[in-house]
């Protein structure tokens, strides 16, 4: 491997951009930490330009990219004919309220959802503000006050999404006093399980907790409004729950007259093999959030679909924003799903999905691996740390070791400061290229298993740069 990594350029341009954002004035030090305890930098690119399964950094180096906007581009990297129709809207409607692509959009989303049960339609622009939407919608319909959310969900980044998330540090810092009316709730996680219970067991104890527990310790049943639950627990790490747990949730939310939201702004839209990926689970929503990947990866939208009973009449309910329902939105919104329904593309996300998942299972073999996890194209793997990276080593460096190898051979993933390497390759990704990136990332696991690299304990680069 290069010592020269990342390139002069890219290396340049870091050590100008880094220091002007958040955690900047700590950059110099904690590269001298991660050097002084004999870690190398964390590996950090530049992108410079990106097209179909690709991007290129400052220094001309192309990677596979299964990072992907962070699951943003379904159909790969600056689509040709989703960016034409951007650019047709924009020069035809500029930016209006009213244009009849809202109409057509809103027809195609009722088409598409769960069992054809949620035709009505509420825009958004980010994921952020559908999770919020969502929220209210069920709080004014039911004309309750509590929602349950679980831990180490993520519905985004507002002041509302942190409070309704619940990742573990520093991401809602401060927030506490504003979660009156969050329950959080345990997820039913296929690892790190406590009591030395079986995984049937806690999806077993998740349920009775839900609906025994809250109920009898936390706040009376007939004043919880909602469950928003995600069905793959993205940023968390890319869990993937079981089918009892997801059936058991629709029980309970019919037998209290609770809704439920499902959360799929990154697993909706073709992500898991399956349009949406609450249909795994032969289960309907009351109102369901998507965004990400419904736009192609280049004009913002997100939203809400929910039944007619909940969103047809509901005058206490009211969201949306200046950019919600834009015209290039929607215009890309609809060539997506054209493409998607002339491609195949659904059918390719599973196909490759099962690729993945056929090749990536012998991976366990490797000390560093604990567990495999894949849903279609949602993908993570979860490791350990071993004596020979350090004696001090936590679980969450062997991935970050990992994902610098994957990036020096040229492939780009997620690793955040979790223990968890996250994978979102595009869902038309050529074949051949998935098993390419998939056997670089195994000789990246093969080398770190074997004790050969460090990655820095910290963040030589602060968390929240893109590639993180």
């Amino acid at each position: 491997m290069s010592q020269s990594f990342p390139g002069p350029k890219t290396k340049a341009a870091l050590r100008r951009g880094i220091p002007l954002f958040k955690n900047g004035l700590r950059f110099d030090q904690d590269e001298k930490k991660a050097g002084s305890r004999g870690f190398r930098p964390v590996r950090q690119i530049v992108i410079d330009k990106a097209a179909g399964d690709y991007v290129w950094d400052l220094d001309g180096r192309r990677y596979i990219d299964f990072q992907n906007g962070w699951a943003t581009n379904p159909l790969g990297n600056c689509h040709p004919e989703i960016l034409d129709v951007v650019e047709d809207a924009n020069r035809r409607y500029g930016f209006h309220f009213d244009h009849p692509l809202r109409y057509e959009l809103a027809e195609r989303l009722a088409d598409i959802m769960p069992n054809k049960a949620l035709p009505r339609t509420n825009y958004e622009v980010s994921g952020t503000e559908a999770a919020e939407a969502a929220v209210h919608l069920a709080l004014t319909h039911t004309q309750r006050r509590y929602v349950v959310t679980f831990g180490a969900s993520y519905h985004g980044n507002s002041l509302a999404g942190k409070v309704l998330s619940g990742l573990s540090g520093e991401s809602a810092a401060y927030l506490e006093g504003w979660g009156g009316g969050v329950i959080r709730a345990p997820y039913p996680f296929s690892d790190h399980i406590p009591a030395d219970m079986t995984p049937q067991q806690y999806v077993d104890f998740c349920l009775w907790y839900l609906e025994k527990q809250i109920p009898e310790t936390v706040v009376s049943a007939d004043n919880i409004a909602a469950v928003l639950i995600e069905p793959g627990l993205a940023e968390g790490g890319n869990w993937i729950p079981a089918i009892d747990f997801i059936q058991g949730l629709r029980r309970i939310c019919d037998r209290n007259d609770w809704l439920l939201i499902s959360d799929e702004v990154l697993t909706g839209v073709g992500r898991t093999g399956k349009m949406w990926a609450i249909e795994h689970y032969d289960v309907v929503p009351d109102i369901l959030v998507y965004g990400k990947n419904l736009s192609g990866g280049i004009a913002p939208l997100a939203g809400i679909s929910a039944r007619d009973d909940i969103l047809g009449d509901n005058s206490h309910f009211n969201s949306g924003s200046t950019f919600a329902g834009s015209p290039a939105g929607c215009a890309a919104a609809i060539k997506t799903l054209e493409i998607y329904e002339r491609d195949g593309i659904v059918a390719h996300a599973k196909k490759l999905g099962d690729v993945a998942d056929e090749i990536m299972s012998e991976w366990e073999q490797y000390a560093i691996v604990r567990q495999i996890r894949c849903s279609g194209l949602l993908m993570g793997v979860s490791f350990n740390a071993t004596q020979k990276m350090h004696p001090d080593a936590e679980d969450w460096w062997a991935a970050r070791a990992v994902r610098g190898e994957m990036l020096e051979r040229g492939v780009w993933a997620i690793s955040d400061h979790e223990d968890t390497i996250r994978l979102y390759p595009a869902l038309n990704m050529a074949e051949a290229t998935l098993r390419e990136g998939l056997a670089i990332m195994e000789e990246a696991i093969e080398r770190v298993a074997k004790g050969c690299v460090i990655e820095g304990d910290g963040a030589a680069y602060p968390s929240g740069v893109s590639g993180f």
